[in-house]
């Protein structure tokens, strides 16, 4: 597809915590934490919202594109966790944004940690199909809530909060393009990791109980490693080839910071370069859907992508889902 990103923008709350606080709180051991999770700190909302984040990302994603929101015509919200059930995000984001009603089409869409993915393909098929000129798609994520504290601080202390927005257009013949997308879905692992309540599973008033206990997030790191160590290895080879891309073509990979483990662990199994890959999980921990994002823009403002330069996105979600995109910027 004819699709380039004209800007970029990112943010993250005010307050920073590390580790080695969240372990003084907790009474671990010095040390614990960050040797379990490699994450040394990570930054949490306490007066931000998830719609504060993802509107200061769009602002800066605005500038730096040059225009201004009235100049959008489409905004789509790829966050893992919404900020209400309903309606939708990105209703709200256009609302605080002083978008005019009726100005532009808003909705979101889900596939946890690969929301952003799946708003790009979708804002870029839209474009193709000249529906809408310029698409703003963000991922907001406060991951921080809903972690299971007292039963996996192991788990608990791998997410941080954060944000980040895409401006999407058209592009003309020799400038960017998405050259391939793909996801494929491992539905036996359906139950590796997730958050039960919240929707229709259970029921708040006849339920309270299954409600409750299904109101923390929960992970099964060793399912998770079993399907991706089986699987991911090919499910990257029919990407690039889709993409008609050789390995060594690759110029820089952003993946999903899962941790900064699974980053590692990435490294010697694709046998990408270790300074190829954006590794940013130990400043920012696992910002669930706003990682990629939030790893491109970093990429971008500390110039590790020449114009012409071959980029892709690599993730894992919970379903459990792969998914990739190469991009020539």
């Amino acid at each position: 597809m004819r699709i380039k990103i004209i800007g970029t923008g990112r943010a993250v709350p005010a307050t920073c915590v590390t580790s080695r606080a969240l372990e003084e709180k907790l009474g671990l051991g010095h040390g614990k934490l960050e040797a379990a999770t490699g994450v040394v700190e990570r930054y949490v909302c306490d007066a931000e919202s998830q719609v504060d984040l993802a509107c200061a990302a769009a602002r800066l994603a605005l500038a730096d594109a040059r225009i201004e929101a009235g100049e959008i015509d489409l905004v789509i919200g790829g966050c893992g966790v919404p900020y209400q059930p309903l309606p939708s995000t990105a209703p709200l984001v256009m609302q605080r944004l002083g978008m005019a009603d009726g100005s532009a089409a808003a909705f979101d869409v889900n596939s946890t940690c690969l929301g952003f993915l799946t708003a790009f393909e979708t804002a870029g098929r839209m474009i193709e199909a000249g529906q809408t000129k310029r698409a703003l798609i963000f991922s907001s994520e406060v991951a921080s809530r809903a972690l299971p504290w007292k039963d996996q601080p192991e788990i608990a202390a791998l997410f941080g909060d954060g944000a980040a927005a895409a401006i999407l257009c058209r592009s003309m013949p020799g400038e960017g393009k998405m050259v391939a997308s793909l996801m494929r879905t491992y539905p036996s692992a359906y139950d590796a990791c997730g958050i039960g309540s919240g929707g229709t599973r259970f029921d708040f008033h006849r339920q309270p109980q299954e409600f409750a206990s299904h109101a923390l997030f929960h992970m099964d790191g060793k399912e998770l490693f079993r399907v991706t160590s089986r699987h991911f290895n090919g499910f990257l080879a029919d990407l690039l080839e889709r993409a008609g891309w050789d390995h060594d073509e690759v110029d820089l990979v952003v993946p999903h910071q899962a941790s900064p483990f699974a980053l590692v662990h990435m490294t010697r199994q694709t046998g990408f370069a270790r300074e190829k890959l954006v590794d940013i999980a130990a400043r920012y921990g696992n910002q669930i859907a706003a990682s990629i994002p939030f790893a491109f823009d970093i990429a971008r403002r500390e110039r590790r992508i020449a114009p012409g330069a071959k980029v892709l996105f690599l993730g894992t979600s919970a379903g459990v889902s792969f998914g990739g995109m190469a991009l020539q910027v």
